[in-house]
Order: structure tokens, then C-alpha cells, then sequence
């Protein structure tokens, strides 16, 4: 658990000297073909965006199952990009499936507790406006990868961190999440050889909260949280298959449902699109599909490869 510490520490290092920086003026924009574009959150002069795929002939008030999926890229960059093929897929099994863009250190000089209360916005905004985009409030999944995943895990399991001013009585907290190698821990755990001193100062800075605990989805399992996905490569150096592990283990000691789908010597950031011939993306969307399914998320088998097939001819 030391060493898990210390790479958070590497990850979160150049944090320090971006969030210093004062940037301008920022509106989503990215081109994401097949999706449509809305404004979730406006703080100062910050206009954040997510980006909307649905199914064919989707109409308000269709209450359908949904998720927004949150880019990777260490809280310092990444772009909604990452996650625009998992909503493709999704949206043609009948989801209306979001890839939401949120505050990064890179071009807004801001922290991890930022970006965890954009995803919390994010999730809060999709109930407020449920009806109007034709969506299930009650089925409302969150994902992500590696630091999006961070940020997914904490929409479902902090108590705290929720954009100040915003509606609290409309929950932030998603129906289920679907996390690929997340980061999940981020303070010391009990009865863990963990870190402390220094370290501990400089990861709290970092984090921009005073306790680290309650940015860490580990130290925040407790009763009634979503049903839980963690896919994670065992051969992940950057974010270790062992910190998956304590997390599932744990979700499970207390109840929860917390499922953990480990890939045999695959590395951060194995689930992509276009990478490794696309075998792993066929092979955890697959299982993102059977999990979904089996919360009636969407119907029928899963049809990644014939996905594949298509986007292929298309090329």
C-alpha cells in the first residue's frame, strides 16, 4: 500500500504547480460526430458541456436508462473523446449514454476536488433535467477511466464535495457505476502499510481538501451505495490491480454488490478504443453490457463485435 501512495503522489505532483496558474475564459468544445452538446455547469467563466448520444428515435419523457462516462488523464487533461464509442454503443442498446467534460488542472488550474464536484453537477444536472431529455432519473449510471474513474467512484460514494449553491435535495449520487482501473484510494488506509509525514501534507495540498479521506472512495464504502464494476488490468503500474481489489473486497464485506473483472497482464489504460486491435474494448464493453443488463439497463446479448464491424466499413 506504500508504493500505491507514492505513485498517487507522482500522479498528483505537477498538480501542485498547475493549480496555480490563473487561466481565461473556457467553453466546451470538442467534435464528437453523432452526439449533440449541452451546457451542465457554469461556474464563473467556466461553461462545461456534455456530450449526448441516443438511440434512435428518442423522444422526451421516454424515460430510458442513462450514463455519462468521465475522461481520464490524471485531473491535468483528457478530453470526453475517450468515452465517445462506449456511448455509441450504449445509445444503440437503447441508453441515452453522456460524456460529460469537467475542470482540469491543464486548462482551468484547478484540483481533484474540482473535478469530483463537476462529475457530482454532472450526475445532478441529468436528474433535473430528466424529463426534458427523456431519461429515467431512478437509472442513472456514472463511469469512467483511471482519474474519470475517480471521479465516477466519488459521485457514488462521498458524502461531501458537492458543488456549493446547487439543488441538494436532487441527488448526485448515480444507480450504479461502472469504473475502468480507477483511482480509489487516495489516503491512508487502516491496518495498511500506507504512507504518513510529509507525504501526507503534500498529498492534501494536492488533493485541495484538508482530509484526503474524504476525496478516497475506499474510506467511504458504507451501506445503501450503487451497484459497482471495477475492470482493471493486472498488470496496471499506475494505478495497481491491488488497490481494485481492496476496494471490491471491502464493498463486499459490507454488503454491496462490487464486482471486480481483472485482465490477466494488461496495463493502464488497456479498455480503450483502438487499442491492442480492439480486443480489449470487446472485451470490457462486453462485460459492461452484462452488467447493465442484469440491473435492466439495456436487453438482449451483447453485440460489441458486430459495433466493431460496422465502424470498421465505415472507415
Amino acid at each position: 500500500m506504500k508504493k500505491i501512495i507514492l505513485i498517487m503522489a507522482a500522479l498528483l505532483a505537477p498538480l501542485a504547480l498547475l493549480a496555480q496558474e490563473k487561466k481565461g475564459p473556457y467553453e466546451s468544445d470538442f467534435e464528437l460526430p453523432g452526439s449533440r452538446a449541452e451546457v451542465y455547469k457554469t461556474v464563473g467563466d467556466v461553461k462545461l458541456k456534455v456530450y449526448i448520444y441516443e438511440p434512435k428515435g428518442h423522444k422526451a419523457g421516454a424515460k430510458r436508462p442513462a450514463i455519462v462516462f468521465f475522461f481520464g488523464g490524471g485531473w491535468r487533461g483528457g478530453t470526453p473523446k475517450q468515452f465517445q464509442e462506449h456511448c455509441r454503443y450504449l445509445a444503440s442498446k437503447g441508453m441515452v449514454a453522456m460524456t460529460a467534460d469537467y475542470r482540469v488542472s491543464s486548462r482551468q488550474g484547478t484540483k481533484p476536488v474540482h473535478c469530483v464536484r463537476d462529475g457530482k453537477s454532472a450526475v445532478r444536472w441529468i436528474r433535473q433535467n430528466a424529463d426534458r431529455l427523456g431519461i429515467d432519473p431512478d437509472r442513472v449510471a456514472a463511469g469512467g477511466g483511471s482519474a474519470g474513474g475517480h471521479v465516477a467512484a466519488c459521485t457514488g460514494t462521498l458524502p461531501k464535495h458537492d458543488e456549493p449553491g446547487e439543488d441538494a435535495k436532487v441527488s448526485s449520487v448515480p444507480n450504479a457505476m461502472v469504473l475502468f482501473n480507477p483511482v480509489l484510494i487516495t489516503a491512508e488506509a487502516e491496518g495498511l502499510k500506507t504512507f504518513g509525514g510529509d507525504r501526507l501534507e503534500k498529498l492534501k495540498a494536492r488533493l485541495g481538501v484538508e482530509d484526503p479521506k474524504t476525496m478516497s472512495p475506499y474510506h467511504n464504502i458504507r451501506k445503501g451505495l450503487p451497484p459497482t464494476l471495477v475492470l482493471h488490468g493486472k498488470g496496471d503500474t499506475t494505478v495497481p490491480y491491488s488497490t481494485a481489489e481492496a476496494y471490491v473486497k471491502q464493498a463486499t464485506k459490507t454488503g454491496l454488490r462490487a464486482e471486480l473483472a481483472g485482465y490477466e497482464d494488461m496495463p493502464h489504460g488497456f479498455f480503450n478504443f483502438g487499442r491492442r486491435d480492439n480486443k480489449m474494448f470487446l472485451a470490457t464493453v462486453t462485460r459492461m453490457h452484462e452488467f447493465l443488463s442484469s440491473l435492466g439497463y439495456v436487453k438482449g446479448k451483447p453485440t460489441v463485435e458486430k459495433h466493431l464491424k460496422r465502424l470498421a466499413g465505415q472507415k
